[in-house]
């Protein structure tokens, strides 16, 4: 990356926590939103990573996210609950969710829970791979601010609306597939923004429907939905999962995650796991494991999952880079 700055993850995680300590945050919530920024710039996914932080701070500042909230647990069943953010940032509610669903497996085959009161989620996939890590099914999705208007119209009013999914394999790391419902995350047209570059002319539209190149223009139009009318049709769904289920703000409703002004987006999550030695009377492994080198057979396939988890890899050895420009700003946030 030309006129970038390196940094090992531990610093980054350092410098954010200093930075939203200084914007209002709790230690304790600082922590687990560096973990989570970090964990997406190791990935790769950088349209999640640091380049949130400047947003996220003058957001904590401004007290449009909680830097101070304790997510609750709403007991539905021992296997079914509701998570309120409490209108802080999402990543505790999830860690939260995530601990709730594995409590709730312990005595049943499928466990569920929605969040309320929430923020940005970060990288879908985070929800889901901890929880193969530890041999279950795991499904997430989740909401946010309009970016996806219904097809055939131009103005928006779902999410982005990403799916994980992720499946444990016995001698391997878990499949994780995580895809956002347009055509890239938001995020990435927001680093384009902030670097000053343009963006495929088939990714997003500007404010009258039109196709844009220009990143800014993008922000204040409507993302290019996968699939065309197919996509939008799941981001509908989304919605009423994240959205109705958790009655949470739908995309229309939600302020935006990128700047300071508004009321809490008040988005909304939902979560999924199950065990599946049970449905599959202790098959499931060897039946993944027979679909998946079926894919590898073909020259030219790779699972999915394999890029982000070799990226891990390097980043946790060689560190990250982000621009020079935003490196700057966030030292200046500081303080």
């Amino acid at each position: 990356m030309v006129d970038a700055q390196r940094l090992q993850l531990d610093e980054l995680h350092t410098l954010i926590v200093e930075i939203l300590i200084a914007h209002d945050t709790a230690r304790g919530n600082a922590e687990r939103v560096a973990k989570a920024l970090v964990a997406a710039e190791a990935d790769g996914q950088k349209g999640h990573g640091a380049s949130r932080v400047p947003s996220y701070a003058a957001q904590a500042r401004s007290g449009k996210v909680d830097g101070h909230a304790t997510p609750e647990s709403i007991r539905l069943t021992d296997s079914a609950a509701i998570v309120d953010a409490r209108d802080g940032f999402a990543y505790p509610a999830i860690a939260l969710a995530q601990q709730t669903l594995r409590d709730g497996l312990a005595g049943s085959p499928v466990a569920a829970a929605v969040i309320r009161n929430s923020h940005h989620s970060g990288v879908i996939a985070h929800h889901v791979e901890p929880l193969a890590r530890a041999g279950f099914i795991a499904m997430s999705v989740g909401n946010g601010p309009q970016a996806i208007a219904p097809w055939g119209g131009h103005r928006g009013l779902f999410g982005t609306n990403p799916i994980g999914f992720a499946a444990p394999r016995a001698d391997d790391p878990p499949l994780v597939i995580d895809m956002s419902l347009s055509k890239v995350a938001r995020g990435r047209i927001n680093v384009a923004a902030q670097a000053g570059e343009p963006i495929p002319r088939d990714w997003a539209f500007d404010a009258d429907g039109n196709p844009t190149t220009d990143p800014r223009e993008a922000m204040a139009g409507t993302m290019a939905p996968i699939g065309d009318a197919k996509g939008a049709q799941l981001a509908l769904m989304v919605e009423i999962l994240a959205g109705a289920l958790s009655a949470s703000c739908f995309g229309f409703e939600s302020s935006s995650y990128f700047t300071a002004e508004g009321a809490p987006p008040r988005a909304g999550q939902f979560l999924m796991a199950m065990d599946p030695a049970p449905f599959s009377e202790g098959r499931f492994g060897t039946r993944l494991e027979d679909l998946l080198a079926a894919i590898e057979e073909q020259p030219g396939t790779r699972l999915p999952g394999q890029r982000r988890f070799a990226l891990r890899e390097q980043a946790e050895r060689d560190g990250v880079t982000i621009p020079r420009a935003l490196y700057e700003q966030l030292v200046s946030l500081r303080g």
